[in-house]
């Protein structure tokens, strides 16, 4: 059972709206890298992991990421509420508008739509941990990108909080990736799947 706190994880207080922003930050919604396809891709690997501590720490990320996916969201909001048209078609955010209106919508920045092959679940603990803490490194570099782009402080401090949780989650799971490791009986890491397959002789060699 999950219990929503009816508040951002970090506060989220942008006073200038400035859509040019927003579709650089929209990526970290529905981005390739972005927060969307954390959550789902660790919520999704968590059933198939076969120690349940690492399970817990892909729910916990996973559900922290969605806190995430909250924020990024209430920063887009903040950038472009109110927009007047001029400002719409000045920004070449007028594009979004006319199929979103000011509503938040998962894209890149880029303008490509999110889809699930952005995240792959494989059911394989080696490989969907080696996937995670890639996943994460990607989101961290996205982040500092944003930051080089952006020096707005109202925009950079959650921006900062969110690259530096990046930061907590690869090491996380490289922790979760050691604690897989030590249950396997062979030093030969990719020899069996321990998800699947009940023992190292399982004919894979």
């Amino acid at each position: 059972m999950w219990n929503y706190e009816k508040r951002l994880q970090y506060p989220v207080k942008i006073t200038q709206t400035n859509p040019e922003m927003a579709q650089v930050i929209i990526s970290q919604f529905g981005g390739p890298d972005g927060e969307l396809a954390a959550s789902m891709r660790y919520l999704s690997q968590r059933y198939t992991m076969p120690y349940k501590e690492v399970t817990g720490i892909l729910t916990d990320i996973g559900t922290e990421e969605l806190a995430h996916m909250e924020i990024v969201c209430a920063i887009v909001h903040q950038l472009t509420r109110n927009l007047s048209p001029e400002e719409l078609k000045k920004s070449g955010f007028d594009k979004y508008y006319v199929d979103h209106t000011l509503a938040l919508w998962p894209q890149s920045a880029g303008g490509s739509p999110w889809t699930a092959t952005y995240f792959q679940s494989k059911g394989d603990p080696i490989t969907d941990l080696h996937e995670d803490m890639a996943a994460e490194q990607k989101a961290r570099t996205t982040y500092e990108n944003i930051l080089r782009l952006i020096k707005d402080p109202e925009v950079c401090d959650p921006i900062r909080f969110l690259r530096e949780r990046e930061v907590v989650h690869y090491q996380r799971f490289g922790e979760s990736l050691r604690i897989v490791q030590d249950h396997l009986d062979s030093k030969n890491f990719y020899a069996f799947n321990p998800a699947f397959d009940m023992s190292s002789d399982c004919g894979c060699k």
